[in-house]
């Protein structure tokens, strides 16, 4: 930030390949949260590791637009909408 851009906000850590259902999951969200608590807003949104997101690159095509109802389209529309929300806080 201070070399690049100085101006540069984040407005938070976003988790991505992340399987809920897995205790590595669970762990590093728990983990990333403390190391960052009042720092950094962690979002609640995950974005989980799927193949669609592969074949999605492969075919050069966004994930919202090869496959709508893949889990990881439907969490990044889910980040959308958390993220505006979080975005006046």
């Amino acid at each position: 930030r201070k070399r690049i851009n100085p101006n540069l906000q984040v407005s938070g850590i976003l988790l991505t390949m992340c399987e809920k259902r897995t205790t590595l999951c669970s762990v590093l969200t728990k983990e990333v949260t403390e190391c960052f608590q009042g720092q950094v807003h962690v979002f609640d949104t995950k974005i989980p590791a799927t193949v669609k997101v592969g074949e999605s690159i492969y075919y050069n095509m966004p994930i919202e637009q090869y496959s709508k109802r893949a889990t990881a389209a439907v969490a990044y529309r889910n980040f959308a909408k958390e993220s505006i929300g979080y975005e006046g806080k």
